[in-house]
């Protein structure tokens, strides 16, 4: 289902899938119907318990970027890297020439949800070497505003800038709004980029967004005209 909108090129339904070991997902990216946003590969919303998960499995050529909202999520990979994700942290993983890892949800009987974002790498750096970098949640710069805080993990929102060493310009903020609340984020006119409404209901320039929606910001759709954003929260 695709709406269109003046700032987005669409806003689309974030599908069920199955991924993984006996879990299911909601992606926004790829999906049929949805076009191609360089440099997102893939974008997934999670929500699962023990003994589903995503057990060993390889990457190469790109970074994924685990956003944990609820639960605890751990992850190892076949160098003995290893730790456990909790609410608000972020791991930014770079996966370059290649690494095998397993990510689970680590308990049975509490849900992990969160987010996953891959973006490809440039050229010129899909052999470097594999890297991590993590972050507790209050490690995470936020800025606050009114009725309205925003997290900065890449990037900068307002002067406050996050603390992800990138391969390539990018931002990654989240929103936090009060009901009523009212907030602006501006697209930069030569960036794709991607906006997902995790809880409740978010206006975008007089248009809704619910959840489970994603609204997609191509840069060279031709119905795009306008590239900042009026959020109001419902």
């Amino acid at each position: 289902m695709k709406t269109a909108l003046t700032i987005f090129s669409s806003v689309t339904f974030m599908k069920e899938v199955s991924e993984g070991v006996g879990t299911k997902v909601r992606r926004l990216l790829p999906v049929a119907g949805t076009e191609q946003l360089d440099p997102f590969l893939l974008f997934d919303y999670f929500n699962g318990k023990l003994p589903g998960g995503f057990p060993d499995h390889p990457h190469r050529g790109f970074e994924t970027v685990t956003y944990l909202l609820k639960g605890q999520f751990f992850h190892e990979d076949f160098k003995g890297h290893k730790g456990t994700l909790s609410p608000g942290g972020v791991q930014w993983m770079t996966a370059g020439r290649g690494i095998v890892h397993s990510e689970m949800p680590a308990s049975a009987t509490e849900s992990s949800e969160g987010y996953q974002l891959w973006i490809n790498l440039p050229k010129a750096k899909k052999m470097v070497p594999p890297n991590y970098q993590e972050f507790l949640a209050e490690q995470i710069p936020e800025f606050k505003g009114e009725g309205f805080s925003v997290k900065v993990i890449a990037g900068e929102f307002e002067g406050v800038k996050g603390g992800v060493n990138y391969s390539h310009p990018i931002e990654y903020v989240v929103f936090s709004m009060k009901s009523g609340a009212k907030a602006s984020y501006t697209f930069k006119k030569e960036w794709n980029g991607l906006l997902v409404v995790s809880e409740g209901e978010v206006e975008v320039n007089g248009e809704k967004v619910q959840k489970f929606h994603g609204g997609i910001f191509n840069r060279r759709a031709e119905d795009v005209r306008h590239y900042a954003m009026g959020l109001t929260a419902a």
